[in-house]
């Protein structure tokens, strides 16, 4: 078989990690697999363990993205914005996805998944902007996000306000 060039291989990775950032969105990272990635890409999960020996190496590579995706969402000028912008946000399937996959991670005891920054980078934004004020906000926003993903997981109908 033919050498592949360094352009070929960076467009196969990042076919891969693009894949991966949707499966993770849509059906959890829990769910997603290397037979999931390769039957929507067409490459092999031979292919795809070449590149990504373990599965955890994709929330490493596509952190950055994540943080991007739950940031946008919300609004930092005030902490009755930052409430407002998060409580709408959570109707939006992927700002649940990206808090679901914190979740799961939160029982993991594994040193890679500190790379995951999405809620850090988004209380310290809440910090830097409203202060302490702003930390209590996020914090109790986040626990309460907790409960009404539960909820839903189980059929639940609870408020999110």
């Amino acid at each position: 078989m033919a050498k592949r060039s360094k352009a070929q291989t960076e467009l196969t990775i990042k076919q891969i990690l693009d894949e991966a950032l949707q499966q993770v969105l849509s059906i959890g990272y829990e769910s997603m697999s290397y037979t999931t990635l390769s039957e929507a890409t067409g490459i092999s999960r031979t292919g795809i363990s070449h590149h990504f020996p373990r599965k955890l190496e994709f929330l490493i590579r596509l952190d950055a993205d994540i943080v991007g995706l739950f940031i946008h969402e919300l609004d930092f000028s005030t902490p009755a914005a930052l409430e407002g912008s998060w409580m709408k946000a959570l109707k939006n399937h992927r700002f649940c996805a990206i808090l679901r996959l914190f979740f799961s991670l939160c029982g993991y005891s594994g040193k890679d998944t500190s790379l995951f920054k999405a809620i850090d980078i988004a209380r310290d934004k809440a910090i830097s902007s409203l202060g302490l004020k702003g930390e209590g906000v996020f914090n109790d926003l986040l626990g309460r996000s907790a409960v009404v993903l539960l909820s839903r997981d189980y059929g639940i109908e609870v408020e999110a306000a």
